[in-house]
């Protein structure tokens, strides 16, 4: 046995409670870790079709087998919960340092259960587990918070995960932030643990990751690190210009969504690129634990001092899907964004869906607060920055906004402008113009998400083999299928996907075997991928999914062909690749888990 054979936390915060227990290895050739483990006890502890806000919700910070070891990008958590936004499961990942210090601390994955009756944090040092109390920080920004509680447990060194005012007020697409801008950021995770009461869990530890061959396991490492350093992604362009070196490629291909995804170009694109930013703001770039890409931005801006990011996605939620150009007023409302705990993507999305509703004579000045309210009009730079914070507070129209831009749009009788899925808004990628990403799209069990199934990679950059954006063949469809189980084995790991730049599935292999003392072939690590893919669909079915009308795309994205740029005239033909998808991945006609399914991938317990 070695240092992952494996300790969870249970803390209970409605009659403070606090457990340790014990998993074994047979669990973890199961589940492997964090999307793994959090699906697991949900669909074991938990009736799926629970208010999201309630008690009996539970939230769950899961570490993989990799986190905190010297494995390429081995600093990855992930918070695993029912979404406040879809209804339906939610796993959102984030880097930094927190994951790896809570293994650090010896723990593997902590179960939050209950709500406080007041506002409290977490504080764990080792296997010294207390629960405090937390009013004094309830409204704080997240800085203001990290630097507290640095204060107050007495040591610099802690990491800390915590929600901002905009996680306290459940604001549906809260996110939970740390190292101040590291943000486990989509399906409103951060609003589940406002709902809690729950402010912060801050973490230290001084243990070592164990691993099954030492030697063994270093070989390996430096010769993934070896390939990612000659990746020319991985070891080239996202180090030099951050995620944002997408902006350029992305718009140049034609599928950049501007203007709530009306269009997929935007003339105005290189101002806000990766390399714009890095000529104007950088000062330099900033890795997460153990990472050797180093994709991160420190910026400097003259009105706001040093700050960090936006990526590649924030930097187009709030520019061009807002029609806005202007990269300082990016980058300031990232920050703000970062501060209140927000999901950018979805905030992003929300003022989009604002916008064009009030173009379209939907919406109203009267309705959002009369004729001091900055007007919701594509570019308008205001909108940014006086929504933000009556978003994180809900004052005024910001309540409105803060439950998300489906919501929005049907209160105002425009849901089809409303660009997502399953109720969570899109990113920074229309479909229209890479076919597969859209079936990605439709099927993903978290609504509207890139990163786990990221088909830009082989339709638009070429990886691992480049495939026409238009291929609607039973090899795409297959694509997404393994794209899909890959990223959660990576996830389930404790990996970044953008280790998909440089890497295989035979690359994960070699890191896990020699991690574990484990002798798994591909398939086997890709079985459990499918495994947490299918438990995920599973608990979405049981919270009550309906498939035929939710595995679908925005009517623009499968009825408005693309109005100009290359992929002109095009749209996502999802009807003709939708029945292929369910057929290889061995479900139902309507999209549901036949009983054999279940029992072939171990699952027959949760039928």
């Amino acid at each position: 046995m070695y240092g992952y054979w494996g300790k969870i936390l249970r803390v209970n915060l409605s009659d403070g409670t606090i457990k340790e227990e014990k998993f074994d290895e047979s669990f973890a050739k199961k589940w492997l870790g964090t999307r793994g483990f959090g699906i697991y006890y949900l669909l074991k502890e938990m009736d799926p079709k629970v208010d999201p806000f309630s008690p009996e919700n539970k939230l769950i910070f899961a570490t993989g087998p990799l986190t905190g070891t010297s494995a390429p990008t081995g600093g990855r958590y992930m918070v695993i919960t029912k979404s406040p936004l879809t209804g339906y499961i939610a796993m959102a990942n984030s880097g930094g340092y927190f994951g790896a210090e809570l293994k650090f601390a010896g723990w593997d994955a902590i179960i939050v259960e209950g709500k406080a009756d007041h506002p409290v944090y977490i504080y764990i040092n080792e296997e010294s587990v207390e629960i405090r109390d937390a009013s004094h920080l309830w409204g704080k920004l997240v800085s203001e918070t990290e630097e507290k509680l640095k204060e107050e447990v007495g040591d610099k060194n802690v990491q800390i995960a915590s929600i901002g005012p905009a996680g306290e007020n459940k604001v549906r697409f809260a996110a939970v932030m740390n190292n101040g801008h590291r943000a486990a950021g989509r399906g409103g995770v951060g609003a589940v643990m406002g709902s809690k009461n729950l402010k912060a869990i801050v973490v230290r530890g001084h243990k070592r990751v164990e691993v099954a061959d030492k030697g063994k396991f270093m070989e390996v490492v430096r010769e993934k690190i070896e390939k990612l350093k000659k990746d020319p992604v991985a070891g080239g362009g996202l180090p030099k210009y951050g995620t944002a070196v997408l902006v350029n490629i992305i718009n140049e291909n034609g599928l950049y969504p501007t203007r709530n995804f009306q269009t997929g170009v935007f003339k105005y694109a290189y101002e806000q690129s990766g390399e714009a930013m890095a000529a104007k703001y950088l000062v330099r770039n900033k890795p997460c634990f153990a990472c050797p890409i180093g994709c991160g931005r420190v910026n400097k801006l003259p009105t706001l001092g040093v700050t960090e990011g936006p990526e590649y996605e924030s930097t187009w939620a709030l520019g061009a899907n807002l029609g806005i150009n202007d990269l300082a007023a990016i980058i300031e409302a990232n920050h703000f964004a970062d501060e209140y705990g927000m999901d950018t993507i979805s905030l992003g999305g929300t003022l989009a869906t604002a916008m064009e509703l009030y173009e379209r004579g939907l919406l109203k000045q009267e309705d959002i607060g009369g004729d001091n309210v900055p007007p919701f009009r594509f570019g308008n730079t205001e909108v940014l920055h006086y929504w933000i914070h009556k978003i994180a507070t809900r004052e005024g129209f910001g309540d409105v906004l803060a439950e998300g831009g489906y919501r929005l749009a049907e209160k105002f009788n425009g849901l089809e402008y409303f660009m997502g899925v399953k109720k969570q808004e899109l990113p920074a990628y229309d479909p229209r113009g890479a076919e597969g990403h859209g079936l990605g799209y439709a099927t993903n069990n978290r609504g509207g998400c890139h990163i786990k199934q990221y088909m830009i990679s082989p339709e638009i950059l070429g990886y691992p083999y480049k495939m026409d954006p238009h291929d609607i063949s039973d090899e795409k469809v297959k694509m997404v299928i393994l794209f899909q189980d890959l990223t959660a084995l990576i996830d389930a790991a404790g990996l970044c996907v953008f280790t998909t730049f440089g890497l295989g599935a035979d690359d994960y292999r070699d890191l896990l075997n020699a991690a574990l003392g484990w002798d798994f072939s591909t398939e086997d690590y890709l079985k459990i991928g499918e495994r947490i893919w299918n438990a995920e669909r599973l608990f979405n079915l049981k919270a009550g999914l309906d498939p035929l009308k939710e595995d679908t795309l925005p009517k623009r994205l499968l009825e408005e062909p693309m109005p100009e740029g290359p992929h002109k005239g095009h749209v996502v033909r999802l009807k003709e690749m939708l029945p292929r998808y369910y057929k290889f991945r061995g479900w139902t006609e309507d999209g549901r888990i036949p009983e054999e399914k279940l029992k072939e991938l171990g699952l027959e317990e949760f039928m």
